[in-house]
């Protein structure tokens, strides 16, 4: 067993500015990370060699983490929060020989678990050629993978300009972007959307990538359904009106191999709920952990950045690890720069002011539920339909997403709700409504955080 001042889980930007933090200022650290390298989804790569496409930062951070004990390819998958803290580590993939050690204790925790694809079911999602955006960024962003070439992009957000780019850029045909929503959203909060400039030069970037590669931009225009026998063949698209309400006619494209679909980004709460620590439901209507402007949660010794607080992007996520690290590090008695730690305040507040106008800009449309058909898969682990979850509510009444789930069963197979989760909650809800903290929880607190294996089980250290 190893005990730490701070142990940090998560690799990524909030992670690593964390750990080199509170590492930087005397703290013995250990930073758990699923990842056999650095860098979490934001800094994926191929390999070590090609870190350098990332810029300095994260050669930055590498240099700063040269006294944290770090654990790769490690998940903690059980967390017991207390006085001193206990994480329980098994190894991220069955092929890991772990050195690790299988109990690691701490003063304090920094969790920066960042965030997954949020899926909403439609007609043909479950057939093989449909992959969630992230997914598809991965196999082209870190293993060199081209999963289809003739490829459809579609659900609402920033992040599916740099999927349909990378897609291009590995040689796939992008037939379309269709995004929910008009890209003159973001005029509703200009103030917001003009917080952190950097974000404009990547707009332009990416209106000259998808000139150069002739990319067809549809705004206001969703993949209403996907058709195929044991394959994608072809998907169906539809226009929608601002509240996402079904407009005009439909028109197929064919001979479509790959559809990868995003609708934003949902934070992993699993370690941030075994710690105690209080949640609120964002704009975008994630569930997201609370934390005061030092990065601190009202679990004691519980401290979240990045994703988890809120989806808001890199920039973001930096300046959050880093207050994190430092707000460790002064609570156990180190001096600090307090004056660094303003100065990074200030850039959340910009940041956070960019995500609150991006989360106007690209909603999940009110009207969605309408596109789906009554045996429309929404739970694909245990086949459970969008029938059967009315069913549940208006033959059975299921009166929220918890009895919903134990009714008709969304989100008790392998993922346990992970993809299928914020889905069955807004169906078991009903139209019209905002979720609230009661609604998402059920589907996000889990005891075991992350699938074990009994052998390390039963080799855990006994309490």
């Amino acid at each position: 067993m190893s005990r730490y001042d701070v142990v940090v889980v998560g690799g990524g930007p909030s992670g690593l500015a964390a750990a080199a933090a509170a590492s930087g200022n005397g703290l013995r650290v250990a930073l758990v990370d699923a990842s056999s390298q650095i860098g979490g989804q934001y800094w994926r790569r191929p390999s070590d060699q090609a870190a350098a496409q990332h810029g300095t930062t994260l050669e930055s951070l590498r240099r700063r983490l040269i006294d944290v004990d770090h654990y790769p390819e490690h998940q903690v998958w059980l967390l017991e929060p207390g006085g001193e803290h206990r994480l329980h580590l098994a190894p991220a993939h069955e092929s890991v020989r772990s050195a690790a050690p299988p109990v690691l204790r701490a003063r304090s925790l920094i969790l920066c678990p960042g965030a997954y694809d949020r899926q909403l079911p439609i007609p043909g999602w479950d057939l093989p050629g449909v992959m969630a955006a992230g997914g598809v960024q991965a196999l082209v962003k870190a293993h060199g993978v081209l999963p289809g070439r003739r490829a459809v992009v579609a659900g609402t957000g920033p992040f599916l300009l740099p999927v349909a780019r990378q897609l291009a850029e590995a040689g796939a045909e992008v037939v379309a972007v269709c995004d929910a929503n008009s890209i003159t959203g973001w005029m509703r909060t200009p103030l917001g959307a003009m917080a952190v400039p950097a974000k404009l030069g990547e707009a332009v970037s990416y209106a000259a990538a998808f000139a150069r590669h002739r990319i067809p931009f549809r705004a206001c225009t969703i993949v209403a359904a996907i058709d195929g026998d044991d394959k994608v063949d072809s998907v169906r698209l539809r226009k929608v009106d601002r509240a996402g309400n079904l407009t005009g006619g439909s028109e197929t494209l064919d001979g479509i191999d790959l559809v990868a679909l995003g609708w934003g980004f949902t934070p992993s709460l699993e370690l941030i709920l075994a710690a105690g620590a209080a949640t609120r439901v964002d704009l975008d209507e994630s569930l997201v952990a609370v934390v005061d402007a030092w990065q601190r949660t009202d679990a004691a010794g519980v401290y979240v950045a990045g994703e988890a607080t809120g989806v808001g992007g890199a920039l973001l996520a930096l300046a959050e690890g880093e207050i994190a690290g430092l707000t460790v590090a002064m609570d156990q008695g180190r001096s600090v720069d307090r004056r660094r730690v303003g100065r990074l305040q200030r850039q959340v507040r910009r940041g956070r002011a960019f995500a609150a106008a991006m989360h106007r800009a690209h909603p999940l449309p009110a009207g969605w539920q309408a596109w789906l058909e009554p045996d429309t898969t929404v739970c694909r682990c245990e086949e459970v339909t969008v029938q059967d979850i009315r069913d549940a509510c208006q033959a059975l009444g299921a009166v929220d997403a918890r009895t919903a789930k134990l009714l008709a069963r969304p989100g008790m197979g392998w993922c346990q709700g992970r993809v299928c989760g914020f889905a069955s909650a807004k169906l078991a809800q009903g139209e019209g409504k905002r979720l609230a903290v009661n609604d998402l929880a059920p589907m996000s607190k889990r005891s075991i955080a992350m699938p074990v294996s009994l052998e390390r089980l039963a080799a855990d250290e006994p309490h």
